[in-house]
């Protein structure tokens, strides 16, 4: 049963969104940004949020779960050495999704995830 679960199906099985969203949450650590639909945003600012607020912790657990969700040495080094400290003082909301408009290809709605 999946009583008081947040996270959105996306219309897609379990082991595909988890690939998807850590995808997402890689490019935005590395990147800055990530244009994508806006359930799929808001699906990963809840994985970003979690993960910058394990590396606002800073210790080996915290560092070995990171990365089991992104499974890259650097875009979790980066999230521990970069991210983490310049969020350091910062209780939560490190993420913003603002939206953009339709899609050129299909029409679709696309929103931008980037940092606060």
């Amino acid at each position: 049963m999946r009583h008081r679960r947040k996270v959105p199906k996306l219309s897609m099985t379990r082991s595909r969104r988890r690939s998807v969203l850590a995808g997402q949450a890689k490019a935005l650590i590395l990147h800055g940004k990530v244009d994508t639909t806006p359930a799929r945003a808001k699906a990963t600012q809840q994985l970003v949020e979690r993960l910058v607020t394990w590396a606002r912790k800073g210790d080996q657990a915290a560092r070995r779960r990171a990365f089991a969700v992104l499974q890259d040495k650097e875009a979790t080094h980066k999230l521990f050495e970069e991210i983490g400290p310049k969020y350091k003082d910062r209780p939560g909301g490190y993420t913003r999704v603002l939206k953009l408009g339709p899609r050129r290809g299909d029409g679709a709605e696309e929103a931008r995830l980037t940092w606060v």
